[in-house]
C-alpha cells in the first residue's frame, strides 16, 4: 500500500506537538482551491494516506486485545515490552503505548470531514464524494473506539489540528460513555451506513474493499460498549442481511472442523469443509467471505508498517522459529471441557466423542487446528522450545472483522436486549426465520412482531442445518459452536436452564464468553470483551478473576500484581495526558 502513495502530497498529519500526543511536522495534503478536497484524485489520495496511517496501529490493536487476556501465555522468546503489556505492567516507554498513532489517523479524518466538498453532485444529481465520506467517518469512530477502550478516558477533538496553537488547546477528556454517546447519537453514522461500500479495485493483490469498517458493525460495537443492547443487535443484524446488498444472505455457513473417521486419530482423521481456508487463508473478498476488514501490512521488514504478528504467533526463519505467544492453559483446558458430538450417517444417530484423545484434540477441535504446538521441535539441527503453527497468522496482513465474530456480538447484544433463547439458538443451532417463528417468537409473544420485523433471518434465504434434511440446498446456518464441536444440536448438556430472565441471561453470557474464547482466540479481542461483559455485570472482579486464570488451577494469579478488581489498571496511561 506504501507503494502506491510514495511521492504523493497526501493528508498526514501525525499529530503530537507540544501535547507530545500532537505532532505538525510531517506533510499535509491542502489542495490549492478554498482548502477543500474537490476531485477524484484529491479524495482518493487523502483516503489512502487515512489507510496508511490505520497500518501503524494494526498490531497493537491485536497484541493488547489478546496478551492482557486469559487466552496467551508468554515464552521466552517474548520481548520485555510484550511480556510488560501481558503482566499490566506498561509504562510510558513501551512501544505498544503510543497513543499519538490513533491521534494521527484521528486528525487526518478530521481534515478530511472538514475539507471534503460533500455537496458536489455529478450529472445524475448523485453525491460524488458520499462514499469517501461515510468511509472516513467510519474510521474515525473505530479509532476512536480502540483509543478509549484502551486508554480509557482521551482528548476528544473533532477539528483538524494544524499547527501549533491549536495543539495547545484544551480539549476535553471523553471516557468510553461519551465517546459511544457522540458517535451513536450526534455523528450522523447512521444515515450513512447504506451509502455503498467503497471500492478502489485490487491495491496490491488485495481488494480494497476489505480495507474499510463497515458502519453498521461499527455503530453496534459503539452500541454494545454503551449499554444499548437491542440498538447493537440491530446494526449486527442489518450489516448481515444487508452486507452483499437487499435480497441476499450472508449465512454462517456450515463450515466446521470435524472427525473425518470414528477412530478419532489426532493425526490422520481431522478435516474440515472450507473453515479453515475461509477463516485464515483466504483474504479475497466474496458474499460468501468469512474475511470482512482487514489492515494490510507491508511486504518488507524495512517498511514502516511491517507487522510483526506473524513471527510473534508463527514459527518461521524470521524469529528462528520460537514463538512470544502459545495458548495458554486456560484456554487448553476450555477447549479440552467441550464435548464434541459426532454424527453417524448410516445409522442416523448421534454419540459423544471419548475424551483422552492427546494432541490437544479433546472436546473443542478449533484450538488443535488453529495453532499446531511443536512439541521436541528441531529446526535446523537446533532443539526449539517455542514453536508453533498458528494458522491465523500466515500472512503481513493483520485481519480485524470477519463473520463469525458479527455473529457472536450479535448474540452477545441480543442476549443482554433481554432475549436469551434467541442468543442460545445462535450458539446451539443458527437463527433462520422459522425457528424465529415457531420457537423463539412464543416465548416472547409481546415481543414477536418486533422480533419478526427487525430481528428476523428470511427462510427463504437462511435455513438452519438439519442432517436429516434430503434438502439441503439451502441448509446454510448452524450454531457457531457447531463449528469446533460437531453436531451440538444434540448436545443435551448445552441448553440453558430455566431461572429468572437475569439468571438465564448471565448463563447464556457465560456461555458466548467460551464460544468467543475458543472461535476468536488470538485475533485482538479478548481482553476487551472481558472488560465490557465486567461492565455488562458492574463487575470488575469479573475480569480480575478471568486474565488472572490464565496459567490454570495450579497457577492462581498467573504472576500478575495489578489489581484488575480497580477499574483504573484496566487501562494505558501515557505521561499524566492520556488515560483513565
Amino acid at each position: 500500500m506504501k507503494k502506491l502513495v510514495l511521492g504523493i502530497s497526501l493528508l498526514s498529519l501525525s499529530l503530537t506537538a507540544c501535547s507530545d500526543y500532537f505532532d505538525i511536522d510531517s506533510t499535509y495534503y491542502v489542495p490549492a482551491e478554498n482548502n477543500h478536497l474537490k476531485t477524484a484524485t484529491d479524495t482518493l489520495y487523502s483516503v489512502i494516506g487515512i489507510l496508511n496511517k490505520v497500518q501503524a496501529i494494526g498490531d497493537r490493536t491485536v497484541l493488547l486485545g489478546e496478551m492482557r487476556g486469559d487466552l496467551t501465555r508468554v515464552t521466552s522468546a517474548t520481548s520485555a515490552d510484550l511480556r510488560n503489556v501481558a503482566m499490566f505492567n506498561i509504562d510510558d516507554d513501551n512501544k505498544y503505548n503510543q497513543p499519538r498513532d490513533y491521534y494521527a489517523i484521528i486528525n487526518n479524518c478530521n481534515y478530511f470531514i472538514a475539507h471534503a466538498d460533500t455537496a458536489m453532485k455529478n450529472n445524475r444529481n448523485e453525491v460524488v464524494f458520499m462514499r469517501e465520506y461515510a468511509a472516513v467517518k467510519a474510521i474515525r469512530a473505530w479509532t476512536y473506539l480502540q483509543l478509549v477502550t484502551t486508554y480509557g478516558k482521551v482528548p476528544f477533538v473533532l477539528d483538524p489540528i494544524m499547527n501549533d496553537a491549536e495543539a495547545q488547546k484544551d480539549y476535553p477528556m471523553y471516557d468510553i460513555d461519551q465517546v459511544c454517546d457522540y458517535f451513536t447519537t450526534q455523528d450522523g453514522l447512521q444515515d450513512l451506513a447504506y451509502k455503498g461500500n467503497l471500492d478502489y479495485g485490487d491495491i496490491r493483490g488485495l481488494s480494497s474493499r476489505l480495507f474499510f469498517f463497515p458502519i453498521n458493525i461499527v455503530l453496534g460495537d459503539l452500541y454494545l460498549w454503551h449499554g444499548k443492547y437491542w440498538e447493537a443487535a440491530k446494526c449486527y443484524h442489518d450489516y448481515i442481511v444487508n452486507r452483499n446488498g437487499i435480497n441476499t444472505a450472508y449465512p454462517i455457513g456450515t463450515y466446521s472442523i470435524f472427525w473425518g473417521n470414528d477412530d478419532y486419530n489426532p493425526d490422520v482423521d481431522l478435516s474440515y469443509t472450507a473453515y479453515l481456508s475461509r477463516t485464515f487463508y483466504t483474504e479475497s473478498y466474496s458474499t460468501t467471505g468469512e474475511l470482512i476488514t482487514l489492515i494490510p501490512g507491508d511486504s518488507l521488514k524495512s517498511e514502516a508498517n511491517y507487522s510483526e504478528l506473524r513471527n510473534i504467533f508463527y514459527s518461521r526463519t524470521e524469529n528462528n522459529f520460537e514463538v512470544s505467544a502459545l495458548p495458554s492453559q486456560a484456554l487448553i483446558d476450555l477447549s479440552a471441557s467441550q464435548d464434541y458430538w459426532d454424527y453417524n450417517g448410516l445409522t442416523q444417530t448421534f454419540s459423544k466423542v471419548p475424551k483422552n484423545i492427546g494432541d490437544y484434540a479433546d472436546g473443542d477441535l478449533r484450538l488443535c487446528r488453529t495453532c499446531v504446538i511443536l512439541d521436541n521441535a528441531t529446526f535446523n539441527g537446533n532443539r526449539i522450545d517455542n514453536a508453533a503453527y498458528n494458522y491465523k497468522y500466515t500472512t503481513r496482513n493483520i485481519h480485524i472483522y470477519r463473520r463469525a465474530q458479527v455473529y457472536l456480538r450479535l448474540a452477545e447484544a441480543i442476549n443482554r436486549a433481554g432475549y436469551p433463547y434467541y442468543a442460545m439458538r445462535i450458539l446451539k443451532t443458527g437463527v433462520d426465520g422459522n425457528v424465529l417463528q415457531n420457537e423463539i417468537c412464543p416465548l416472547y409473544p409481546q415481543d414477536s412482531v418486533k422480533l419478526m420485523t427487525e430481528m428476523n433471518f428470511p427462510a427463504d434465504k437462511y435455513g438452519v442445518f438439519d442432517p436429516f434434511a434430503t434438502d439441503v440446498n439451502r441448509l446454510n446456518t448452524v450454531g457457531v459452536h457447531f463449528r469446533g464441536c460437531g453436531y451440538s444440536m444434540a448436545d443435551t448438556l448445552y441448553v440453558m436452564h430455566d431461572g429468572t430472565l437475569e439468571q438465564q441471561i448471565e448463563e447464556v453470557e457465560d456461555r458466548i464468553v467460551n464460544e468467543m474464547a475458543l472461535e476468536l482466540a488470538f485475533e485482538g479481542t479478548r481482553f476487551y470483551d472481558l472488560m465490557r461483559i465486567a461492565l455488562h455485570r458492574n463487575d470488575p472482579a469479573y475480569l480480575d478473576q478471568k486474565v488472572k486464570s490464565r496459567d490454570g488451577a495450579a497457577n492462581p494469579g498467573s504472576g500478575i500484581t495489578a489489581d484488575l478488581t480497580d477499574k483504573k489498571n484496566w487501562f494505558l496511561h501515557w505521561k499524566g495526558q492520556i488515560g483513565y
